[in-house]
Order: structure tokens, then sequence, then C-alpha cells
């Protein structure tokens, strides 16, 4: 007699199978460390901006002033004091008076660009580098980005030597001002201008030949005159009165903010009133 066995045939029950995230989960910090983050780099921005410009100022000063001694140069001594006032670092103080005076790392050499911008617009671009070749390369590219191109505009500027200084409201109101003018035109001076200053003080320009900025500037220290120095420099001014456009400057003036933040820059002149 034969038995039937019955055969049962197990089956696995079927594994729940449970997604996998790869999200991270929220922070409630995040947001905030991104918008501190982000405002730290645009802090650090502006610091490096202030820097920058304190630098160029301090070449410029000394380069005009004929000595990297700011006990012998007034407008070096007032560039140093302002960057000191600024929070600039005393290394890149002296790095700047180093690069002014072609110090150990032989950047001495200062190259002047010409150029026009939107058919109209001249630019002188002062430069002092160590590398002539990547300055050219540099300052090509950003006249190239903002269709730009080198061209000979000298013509649209005259050269000159500008000092710029201050005097108290009670001074220039009892005669100061007049006796400014006879001690610098006596130095040389060639044309001035007078405008409101910051608070009560009062703002006198003088501009000359550029080699009689040096005469200039130690008449109006010597004068006993002038309440403060504001500066002292050679600048390329436009020979015409500079035509009023609003949408034409605000072009401008992003090629003029692109150039002065290549390292090799010294200062940029347009024929614009910016």
């Amino acid at each position: 007699m034969f038995s039937l066995r019955s055969r049962i045939l197990l089956v696995p029950r079927p594994t729940r199978i449970r997604p996998l995230s790869t999200s991270s989960p929220a922070c409630s910090g995040h947001n905030k460390w991104s918008k501190i983050q982000q405002k730290k780099g645009v802090n650090d921005q502006r610091r490096g901006q202030v820097y920058a410009r304190a630098s160029r100022d301090i070449m410029v000063a000394a380069r005009n002033g004929g000595s990297t001694d700011p006990e012998r140069n007034v407008a070096l001594f007032n560039a140093v004091k302002k960057a000191r006032a600024d929070g600039v670092p005393k290394a890149n103080i002296e790095s700047a008076l180093q690069k002014a005076a072609g110090g150990k790392d032989g950047a001495g050499q200062l190259i002047t660009y010409e150029a026009l911008a939107h058919g109209s617009v001249g630019l002188i671009i002062e430069c002092l580098t160590d590398n002539g070749n990547r300055t050219l390369h540099k300052t090509r590219e950003i006249l190239n980005e903002h269709n730009a191109r080198f061209a000979t505009v000298g013509f649209m500027f005259q050269h000159k030597g500008r000092v710029r200084v201050a005097l108290d409201k009670q001074s220039a109101e009892s005669g100061g001002v007049d006796r400014l003018l006879e001690e610098t035109l006596a130095a040389g001076a060639e044309d001035f201008d007078q405008n409101p200053g910051s608070g009560e003080d009062v703002e006198v320009e003088i501009l000359c030949a550029p080699n009689a900025l040096g005469k200039i500037t130690n008449a109006v220290t010597q004068s006993g005159l002038a309440q403060g120095l504001l500066s002292c420099e050679l600048i390329y001014a436009p020979t015409e009165d500079p035509v009023e456009d609003d949408e034409l400057s605000s072009t401008v003036k992003g090629l003029v903010s692109d150039l002065e933040e290549n390292e090799d820059t010294l200062r940029v002149w347009t024929t614009l009133d910016l």
C-alpha cells in the first residue's frame, strides 16, 4: 500500500523595500551661515578695494613727490597717514613704497596707455609694473571686454600738476584764498578753482605745469594758510568740457572699475566727468 506524502513548498515572504533618500536633513542654521559667509565676502572685497586704492595713492604720491621718504614728501606723508587711518596693514604700505621705488622686486617700470571707448571717450591708463608684456596683455583684455581699444587720444588731454588744499571757512572769508592765490601765482600757478569742502572747510584746487608741481606744493605748505594738503599729483585733464551723458558715464565707469582692479594700474583718466 502506497502512502502519498504531501510536499509543502515554502515560498519566502516578500521583503518590503524602503526607499533610500540622498537628501540631507534640513539644518536651521544653514541659511544663516550662508548669509554670514556672503556678508564676509562683500566686506573682504571692500577691504581689498580700500587696500588697493591706498597702495595706488602711495605709489602715485611717491612718484609725483620725487621721494619715497614721507618726511621729505608731503603728499606721500598724507597718503601714508590716510592709509593707516583706513586700517591698511603696515606690510601693505611698505610693499607699496618698495614698488614705487623699484625695490627688490624690480617693479619700477612706468607705462602709459592711450585708449578709446565707445568711439568718443578718451582714456589715459597709467601703470607701474615689473612685467610689461603681462600688463599690456591684461589691459588689452579688459579693453576688449568693454568694446574699447588702444588708440591715440593724447590730444584730448592736457598734462598738468594739481594741488588740492583745504582752508577753514573763517580764513577763506578773511582773505585767505586771495593770499594763497598770490603765493601760488608767484610759484607758477596757471589756474585755480574754489569749491565747498567737507564741513566748514573750503577746498581750493590749483593747476600748474607738471614741472612746477613741487614748487606749488612747497608754496602752499610753507604759506601757513592751508589747513591741510588734500592731494598733490600729476593729472591728465580733458582739453574740452565733458559732454553730460548719464548712460555713457555709467558704461564707462564699469570699464574704469575693471581697469583699476588690475594690480598694475595706478590711475585711469577719462574725458568724461565721472
